[in-house]
């Protein structure tokens, strides 16, 4: 699989010319910011949450993106209906296990949801991975304390097992469909100083899925777009409150010309 800018820009070009919507059921910490990162790109947001309309407004949209960041049973069930609907109408899924592994509670809720009806993409960070995987982990609450790049086997695993593509987020993220793998090596660490960078990089990916029907490039395209993004804002930034307003004028900004200067890419 060839993985070159002009991919990535033709990708990013196509999410502005058809404003894909992309219905977000995700948590309360990062609904704005994941807002306003999709409308950067030319995506077109909607986070709707009552049991009364999810369905509904998964059949209006583009793809579906599932984050249980901060969950609650009724949230739960939301997600269930619009998975459900979501596969009648063909539309891509992108599932984003927040913090599994961290309590039974939030993994039983994650392992419910992937055992009801298939998913597109599983993106989460390496210790989420590998506790889907049913493996003992040590997680800090939803950060992960083990590194991405150890761990490429088990990102595979998960792939074969839910017939879906993996991406491993980390200083090195691992994209995998279990057989073809891609790894992005652009980003910068002061992603991580700032909250929801990773449930960001879930609602991208919808909108990359919902224009890319290839789910293992559309989701190497969003990585890169994240990651390459991530480094021009940290050299526009003092810290990291002003490092998450360039991220987003980056979204919107981004040329080219940038990303072929700075896509960092392997594929295996």
């Amino acid at each position: 699989m060839q993985i070159d800018p002009y991919g990535v820009w033709s990708d990013i070009q196509a999410i502005k010319k058809n404003s894909p919507l992309i219905h977000n059921i995700t948590n309360y910490v990062v609904m704005e910011h994941t807002a306003n990162s999709l409308l950067a790109i030319g995506a077109s947001p909607v986070m709707a949450h009552a049991l009364e309309e999810v369905a509904d407004m998964t059949m209006l949209a583009n793809s579906l993106v599932l984050n249980i960041g901060t969950l609650s049973p009724l949230w739960i069930q939301g997600m269930m209906l619009a998975l459900k609907a979501a596969n009648s109408k063909g539309i891509p899924v992108v599932f984003d296990p927040v913090g599994v592994g961290a309590t039974p509670y939030r993994t039983q809720a994650a392992q419910s949801i992937l055992n009801q009806n298939p998913v597109t993409v599983i993106r989460g960070n390496a210790s989420e991975i590998v506790s889907l995987n049913e493996n003992q982990v040590v997680s800090k609450g939803v950060d992960s304390l083990i590194n991405s790049s150890d761990y490429q086997e088990q990102a595979k695993i998960l792939a074969v097992k839910n017939e879906c593509v993996v991406w491993m987020s980390g200083q090195t993220d691992v994209i995998t469909d279990g057989h073809s793998s891609n790894l992005v090596h652009n980003g910068h660490p002061l992603m991580c100083k700032v909250t929801g960078m990773g449930c960001t990089a879930t609602a991208i990916t919808g909108a990359f899925l919902a224009i890319n029907k290839n789910p293992l490039l559309g989701c190497t395209h969003a990585a890169l777009l994240m990651g390459i993004a991530g480094e021009i804002a940290a050299e526009k930034c003092h810290g990291p409150g002003s490092f998450k307003l360039a991220f987003i004028d980056t979204l919107y900004t981004l040329t080219l010309d940038e990303i072929e200067g700075r896509l960092r890419v392997e594929t295996l």
